[in-house]
């Protein structure tokens, strides 16, 4: 099949060709034919796979017939809007809107928080067709009266799992009820939970299916390798790796912003070039760090789960869990960094004996046993007992405080904190993805008292919505709606 063959518009198959694709992706095979003829749209495809040119490109083509080449506002009402997790997503989704769209007269922008709000009022006020947003920071526009959204004729959720794992159900419900009730909606989702499913049937019309992400699947062309070593040497083993495989690109996940921070540092002091990315980062820095990552000025980007499914690196051939995570799914997420687009990929996990049964949970939802590769003089010793996994400092081993639960003075469900606000807690001020700073509505994590980048706020949700557990056996959010707030140093 070729992507001439889904009947696409001139304009559109010169933007594919320049992109150097030829053949369409399963899911863009699938998709854009559904899309194409108006119908909503259920789909299951993970990162890599394409999703995204499998709805910007018929979307494109469904508004061709609309476009305008007058310089007037009005001639460009905003008529698709694309919902996505992360401030790094919706810049990705973007980018791939004016790519497709470079020879229609489409207007497009993107808005989300952890920025100046001033540049993206200009830009709506000039006028757009589409625009790619995080909720938070759409719902800021709405309030302001920035934008308009009665003439919206598509909407697409991307990622819509992540999205509420998040903890931004209540937000999208709220975006939703502003919408003209006559449009067409896409749904994009790697899994599929009962509350992916519910959301769904409230918001699909006889919804066509496309399912070319097995739930909880992990890349097929990514190599997985686990490293049995001792806690304290972890880093030692992984520059030991960097530097006798020579690898040039490495993407490494760490459970914490505080870790995150202290491995580049020590990466750095090793004379490895790295950076850290993660929610309590301003949105330039992040930005420098994951281009000097792209153009090879960094060796390693040491990132937070809030990169695990917000990032796009053409061909990234090596991805390592540094620490695993506290859920199996986001091992998925992880990995699904690479082995994109038919590339091949590695996985490497550096495990040690606090992380047992983490690797256990993550071989039972894979259904396989990961190999395992013991490093010359790296050997773990087997004296060395279990310690439970602390979140953190003042945070409790093995889910309880700490990421994904609001300290430092704030309350896990719509308690006020200092200032800062993850997705649950509030502030004062207006939103943004990092966490609310003097003010913002977070939308991909917290940033007071460094919290967790990826924790859900409004239902006590831990990274990928695993509800955590305090000593006293309730759920973590429960407890804080219950419990006075207390103040716990907390630095992740």
């Amino acid at each position: 099949m070729s992507f001439e063959s889904l009947g696409l518009l001139p304009e559109l198959l010169r933007a594919v060709r320049e992109r150097g694709y030829e053949t369409p992706t399963p899911v863009q095979a699938q998709a854009i034919p559904v899309v194409l003829s108006g119908r909503d749209l259920l789909a299951g495809a993970q990162t890599g796979t394409g999703k995204t040119a499998g709805f910007v490109l018929p979307i494109l083509q469904r508004l061709a017939p609309q476009a305008n080449t007058s310089a007037s506002p009005a001639r460009h009402p905003l008529r698709c809007l694309i919902l996505t997790p992360t401030r790094e997503l919706a810049m990705q989704v973007e980018e791939s809107v004016r790519t497709y769209g470079r020879h229609l007269p489409l207007r497009s922008t993107t808005v989300f928080g952890g920025v100046n709000i001033n540049p993206q009022i200009k830009a709506l006020r000039a006028g757009v067709e589409i625009l790619v947003a995080t909720p938070g920071r759409l719902l800021d526009h709405h309030q302001q009266g920035t934008l308009n959204l009665s003439q919206v004729q598509h909407l697409v959720l991307d990622e819509a799992d992540r999205m509420l794992d998040m903890g931004f159900i209540r937000d999208i419900r709220k975006i939703l009820s502003l919408l003209p009730a006559e449009r067409q909606n896409l749904l994009f989702s790697a899994t599929f939970s009962d509350e992916i499913r519910q959301l769904a049937s409230g918001l699909l019309r006889n919804p066509a299916s496309v399912d070319v992400a097995p739930r909880n699947s992990a890349a097929e062309l990514v190599e997985h390798l686990v490293h049995p070593v001792d806690r304290e040497r972890k880093r030692a083993l992984l520059s030991h790796l960097i530097r006798a495989e020579k690898l040039e690109q490495v993407l490494v996940f760490t459970r914490t912003k505080h870790g995150a921070n202290r491995l580049s540092e020590q990466l750095e002091h090793d004379g490895i070039a790295s950076s850290a990315i993660h929610g309590n980062k301003s949105q330039p820095q992040r930005i420098k760090a994951l281009s000097d990552f792209k153009e090879g000025r960094i060796t390693v980007l040491v990132a937070t789960d809030i990169a695990a499914r917000g990032l796009d690196i053409t061909q990234l051939p090596h991805v390592v869990n540094y620490e695993l995570p506290q859920v199996a799914e986001d091992y998925v997420h992880r990995i699904g960094r690479t082995g994109r687009a038919g590339a091949e990929g590695r996985a490497l996990s550096l495990v040690c004996v606090d992380e047992a049964k983490l690797l256990k949970d993550i071989e039972h939802l894979l259904k396989r046993t990961l190999p395992t590769q013991v490093v010359p003089g790296f050997a773990p010793d087997p004296s060395i007992k279990a310690e439970p996994i602390v979140q953190g400092r003042g945070g409790r081993g093995g889910g309880g405080r700490g990421e994904g639960v609001r300290s430092g003075g704030g309350r896990g469900h719509s308690g006020r904190g200092a200032g800062s606000r993850g997705e649950g807690g509030r502030g004062a001020g207006s939103r943004s993805e990092g966490g609310r700073a003097a003010g913002g509505r977070s939308d991909s994590g917290r940033v007071d008292s460094g919290h967790s980048d990826s924790g859900r706020g409004d239902s006590g949700f831990g990274s990928a919505g695993r509800s955590q557990r305090t000593g006293s056996g309730r759920p973590a959010a429960e407890v804080a709606r219950r419990e006075p707030a207390r103040s716990i140093t907390t630095k992740l």
